[in-house]
Formats: C-alpha cells, structure tokens, sequence
C-alpha cells in the first residue's frame, strides 16, 4: 500500500513550527496558548489545508514539540543580554577568561604538564529546595478526570546544591541544610574536585546573594564564574535538571522526616549521574560547548 503524502511540505511544516515557538498573539489569535484544534484551524486558514487535530497533534511530536510545564518570564527580561551572554561562553570566546591558560591550575591543585591543552567546559550549577512541602507533577489519567495525588503541607525541607557538565555527562552535588555563602563555598568546593585534570571550569549562574564573588565566597582557582543576565534562568540548563528529578523521583511524595528527604534527594541524583546520556540530552547546549586552548 503506498504512503501517504504529507499533508503539508516542508517549508509549510517550518512555518508552523515557528508558530509554536512564538507562540499566539491574544489580539489576532484570541488564545494564550496553542491548542491542536487552534493550530488545526490556523493551517486551514494560512495553507488552505484540512486537518484532524490529531494529525496536528502528530505533526508537533514529529516537529520534536511536546506538552511541558512553562515557567514564568520576568517582564524586565533583556534579549540583547542574553544573546551577549551566549558569545561570552566558552565555545564562542576562548579569550573571555583570561585565567585560563597552558598553566592552568588542574583539580588537584598542581600545573598542567607543558604543552598540554587546557580544556575549557562550560559547567551548570543551581539550587532547588527538597521537603515536606513537596511538588506535583503531570501524570497520565483518563481523559476528563483530574486525579489526586499525595501533596504534604508541612515546611521541613533541605537544599540540594547540584552542578551538572554535559560534556562530560557528570555532575556535583551535595545535600545542605540550607542556602547560604558557607554552603555554596562547599558547593563550589565539591565542583572543584570533580574537574578533570588540567581542565578549568566555566560555572554559569545567577545572581543570587550567595553566587556573587568578592567577600566570603571563595573560588577555587581552576574555576571561573560567569553570571547569567537579570531575570535569565532559561539560559542555565540545569533548571531543566531539577525538572526531570521532580518529575520522576521527587514529586506527588510525602516525606515523614527530614532524614527521608536527605535520603530521597541522595537517591535522586545518583540516579541521575547513573545516566550520562540523559545529562548531556537535558543540559547540553550549543553555546556552551568544551573548547581546547
């Protein structure tokens, strides 16, 4: 039997996925979001072509779009910043941190050997807090229901100060008590042993009181700070970290002591550096690729 023909070329396929990444405009659209049958009628409007909203639903899974969570967009976000941001990386500018030479310092606090290259990664450290006031998540339920799930009221929780490199597919991580200078010195600390030899790192991060150098914070030499733009979270991949250990190991749980989140949390993440290749799916990043000196 032959196949079919696709109902839309590719060109016409490219439009729509531009659609979708910009998303719809009230005044024009009348929707805030884009559903299938919007999408459905848009084309027939546009393109002149008739399609069942399921086959709109199987072309956004072909075009590599799923249903996700949105997080919210601060309106005082600058674009202009963010795309400065991106040249400031690693693979965009060997020379935007001049710390890291030939002579760079490797994670064991000696030299590197002469004529050894220096390799520069980009690596992504955050915080997310873990407890009895737990998160939910999306599930898969019949159509039309909204079920239950376990979600406790309580305010006992602990931070896990976690760091991820997707070259590389590791991470850092520890599981602290609270958010602080002194625990992202220990943070910062734990990332440092975890650099290969003669590699430096670029740690990207926000600017969050505990992230800002000077004072107390202390960095250890064979890592560089890059702070992200104001109101930037989504130029650090590891948001998309905690997403996934919420959404398949921390979330709908109750946890009957603060001993059961440290557990959970210790449990969540060595999962995660269990599975190189879902670190490097989740946080990899054109702009923030490893470069050699």
């Amino acid at each position: 039997m032959a196949r079919r023909s696709a109902r839309l070329t590719a060109a016409q396929e490219a439009e729509v996925a531009d659609w979708v990444r910009a998303g719809p405009t009230l005044q024009v659209h009348k929707v805030v979001r884009w559903r299938c049958c919007d999408l459905r009628d848009e084309i027939a409007r546009h393109f002149g072509v008739r399609m069942h909203e399921r086959t709109v639903g199987k072309l956004l899974v072909r075009l590599n779009f799923s249903r996700v969570s949105v997080r919210p967009r601060h309106p005082e976000q600058d674009l202009e910043a963010q795309q400065a941001h991106k040249k400031t990386s690693p693979s965009s500018s060997a020379q935007s941190f001049p710390s890291m030479h030939e002579e760079s310092p490797s994670s064991s606090g000696g030299k590197s050997e002469p004529g050894q290259k220096t390799v520069r990664g980009t690596v992504f450290p955050a915080n997310a807090r873990v407890g009895q006031q737990g998160s939910l998540t999306y599930v898969w339920a019949e159509r039309g229901s909204r079920p239950r799930a376990p979600h406790d009221q309580r305010y006992v929780s602990a931070w896990l100060f976690g760091a991820v490199c997707p070259a590389r597919g590791v991470g850092a991580a520890l599981v602290l008590p609270g958010v602080n200078i002194a625990a992202m010195n220990l943070h910062l600390a734990e990332i440092s042993s975890q650099v290969a030899l003669g590699a430096h790192a670029v740690l990207t991060l926000d600017g969050a009181g505990w992230h800002r150098p000077g004072g107390d914070l202390l960095v250890p030499e064979n890592i560089s700070l890059l702070p992200l733009p104001p109101y930037s979270p989504e130029l650090n991949p590891v948001e998309n970290i905690w997403q996934y250990l919420r959404q398949n190991y921390l979330a709908n749980r109750v946890f009957d002591t603060y001993g059961a989140i440290l557990d959970a949390c210790c449990e969540a993440w060595n999962a995660l550096v269990g599975l190189p290749d879902t670190i490097r799916s989740i946080a990899t990043r054109d702009w923030a690729r490893e470069v050699s000196a």
